[in-house]
């Protein structure tokens, strides 16, 4: 019981109650926060060029300026997107868990994450709604579903652990990058902010979460529990090659474009840039 494994932390007791204390006393009304402009100039970046799926590839040197600039708008449409759907998975999952046998203790944080994360959806929602006029399709990803079984939980918080430090990946670089609108680097800064206390708490969770697994697993379930992460942390980075993008960004042959973009050596190096502390922490911790 994971509750058990905390309660004999001293040190996790201790960070779960700074990060509780943190919420209380960072919290922001989102409702009041933003300002949202009638629109966003369509002659600028939506998204840290460095961010978008074609950068160092020979496709972005076949497009124009305005090309490039159509793709960092629907690119950055997408991502907040991607925010929705993650979002609407782990709250619907944190939610099973609070305040039942073996998540007593961190109940209370729940309260707060929830009420977050809820916050985020709605204001992630509505710049895509606003300036985009929709909310991207979450992506297909079934070899990617959560297995039931004894280790379900551990596979949950560890999904939301991967998708949270993909996210904030992101927020924590366009949050600072002067050459996006001011409502664009304020909803990635603010998200910056709380992600912060989510992943400190996350990699807490998972790590008590693995030791009790690997308690009772064999070897063999070890590895597919690791495999299953390296399908995961695959299929949430290919997310961001969105074909629909490159369609609405008036790209021709947008699966091509993908196919390509998907095989560039760039995409090896951008893969492991944006998870290079996630797969620093999941092989430190023993789990890949």
């Amino acid at each position: 019981m994971v509750s058990n494994l905390i309660d004999q932390d001293d040190r996790f007791l201790g960070i779960l109650e700074r990060l509780t204390t943190k919420s209380i006393d960072d919290y922001y009304n989102p409702y009041k926060l933003f300002e949202w402009p009638d629109s966003l100039p369509e002659a600028m970046w939506w998204m840290s060029p460095e961010l978008t799926t074609t950068y160092g590839t020979e496709a972005a040197q076949r497009l124009t300026q305005e090309q490039l600039h159509a793709l960092s708008r629907y690119e950055s449409i997408n991502f907040y997107s991607l925010n929705v759907h993650g979002i609407r998975e782990l709250l619907i999952e944190v939610t099973k868990r609070i305040h039942t046998a073996g998540f007593e203790t961190p109940s209370e944080f729940f309260h707060h994450f929830i009420g977050e994360e809820n916050e985020h959806m709605w204001f992630f929602a509505e710049f895509c709604l606003r300036y985009g006029k929709k909310i991207y399709r979450q992506p297909a990803g079934a070899n990617a579903d959560i297995p039931r079984s004894n280790v379900e939980s551990l596979l949950v918080f560890a999904r939301i652990l991967i998708f949270e430090e993909l996210v904030d990946h992101f927020n924590s670089r366009m949050a600072l990058d002067d050459r996006l609108h001011g409502t664009i680097r304020a909803i990635n800064r603010i998200h910056h902010q709380d992600e912060s206390r989510h992943i400190a708490f996350g990699r807490e969770l998972v790590t008590a979460l693995f030791e009790d697994v690997r308690r009772t697993c064999s070897a063999a379930e070890l590895q597919e529990i690791a495999a299953y992460l390296r399908r995961y942390l695959a299929y949430s980075f290919e997310s961001l090659y969105n074909p629909q993008v490159y369609r609405d960004a008036g790209i021709e042959n947008p699966l091509e474009l993908r196919r390509e973009l998907l095989e560039s050596p760039a995409r090896a190096e951008f893969e492991q840039s944006v998870f290079r502390k996630t797969a620093k922490f999941l092989g430190k911790v023993g789990m890949i």
